[in-house]
């Protein structure tokens, strides 16, 4: 089959697909990723077509704020609806949907015809067990976070009102609201598997029929890739490190997190590795090294500890490895992952960013690296983790879906 993942956002929304890609095309079919251009290499280096798509989240600024982050999303997605439609040639036999692009391609789906299933990375049905994973609030009881799930979708679905009624119009489809085509995918129980593991998020028993928890699809990196020579040395020269990185967040913010990382580390007598990231994170000492993007499947397992800003990937990468975390959320979705973690007692308690403080890390550091219960419990989430493979249950429901 011809089979066309489209994804977008920051690294973490769209690396995962390159795992899942690489293992569709090991299988005889013909993958293609639809992203933006910043991540043309990934899918490239992975083995897969790639198709652009005409948006880019570095042009919205630096988001922290719930406004903000509505605001920089209605205009992501409307810049991304209005090139969505050349993304789909006529011979795509299946579409993949992220749950950044499945309120645009289910139009498509509806046009073309073209079969579609949702490949998502974070949990969106409501459900009584949580509160929507992307307002970041705590548990408000059962009738609550479901009340609360729904309304966070009538606020996503404002979000892509203006680019659903471009694309509907270029596709020469009857206006429909964002809302409408959302309900009518819901009782037709459209089925979307989600790549996270059920160690975080058992699947919700009140979920509709269609909804899955298959594990997570891990970024695609050559088996031959090696750890930098630096990176090497610094790990075998000392005790393990922590690393310290803000992926795609804190953008500008980079002197005064470098700070509190070097000041934090040594208040807690510990090593440390800063990813630079978005935020330009950097230091020079014996004790401290300074390195770009480097695989989390090669790194993590080295590490004392991970000090993060709670994205999904992130998150699953470090209990993969089996080490503690230190999360520092900043938006969106990443306080869900940081309690999440905390809740298994893989974490210590969230430190939010706009309260972050060499004092306020140094004592994490502290407690996630001498008491060995954050690594027990991190441990037990590897193993369980292991026994997961996301890609291959999504490539087993997809022969089952086309019977191919």
């Amino acid at each position: 089959m011809r089979i066309l993942i489209a994804a977008a956002g920051s690294r973490g929304d769209v690396a995962p697909y390159t795992g899942l890609g690489a293992e569709l095309s090991r299988a005889g079919h013909d993958v293609a990723l639809a992203a933006t251009d910043t991540f043309a290499p990934l899918a490239r280096e992975a083995g897969l077509e790639f198709r652009g798509l005409p948006a880019d989240t570095r042009g919205h600024g630096d988001v922290t704020g719930k406004r903000d982050l509505m605001r920089a999303a209605a205009a992501f997605i409307t810049e991304l609806g209005q090139g969505f439609a050349d993304a789909v040639d006529k011979g795509t036999d299946l579409l993949l949907l992220s749950t950044t692009t499945a309120p645009l391609g289910w139009h498509l789906t509806e046009a073309t015809g073209t079969p579609s299933l949702g490949v998502y990375l974070q949990p969106t049905a409501p459900t009584g067990d949580f509160p929507p994973a992307v307002t970041g609030s705590r548990s408000l009881g059962r009738l609550a976070n479901r009340a609360a799930g729904r309304f966070a979708l009538r606020m996503a679905d404002r979000v892509y009102t203006r680019a659903v009624t471009q694309l509907r119009h270029r596709l020469a489809l009857p206006p429909a609201s964002p809302s409408e085509v959302r309900r009518r995918q819901e009782q037709a129980n459209w089925p979307v598997l989600h790549g996270f593991s059920t160690a975080l998020v058992p699947r919700p028993a009140d979920w509709r029929p269609g909804l899955d928890v298959v594990g997570n699809w891990w970024p695609h990196h050559d088996p031959a890739e090696r750890l930098p020579h630096e990176l090497e040395d610094f790990l075998s020269a000392g005790p393990r490190p922590v690393l310290i990185g803000f992926g795609s967040m804190a953008s500008g913010d980079g002197e005064r997190l470098s700070g509190i990382a070097v000041r934090a580390l040594r208040r807690a007598g510990l090593r440390g590795i800063l990813q630079s990231g978005s935020a330009g994170l950097t230091a020079d000492g014996d004790d401290v090294l300074t390195v770009r993007d480097v695989p989390h499947a090669l790194l993590f397992p080295r590490l004392a500890a991970v000090v993060h800003h709670g994205g999904a990937g992130t998150s699953a990468a470090a209990l993969r490895a089996g080490v503690p975390a230190v999360p520092v959320p900043v938006t969106a979705d990443q306080p869900f992952w940081a309690r999440r973690l905390a809740a298994l007692g893989a974490a210590t308690d969230p430190v939010p960013f706009r309260s972050l403080t060499a004092e306020r890390l140094a004592d994490s550091l502290h407690h996630v690296v001498k008491q060995q219960s954050y690594s027990r419990a991190a441990a037990t989430a590897a193993h369980h983790m292991a026994a997961e493979n996301g890609a291959r249950k999504t490539l087993k429901a997809i022969q089952q879906m086309t019977g191919g």
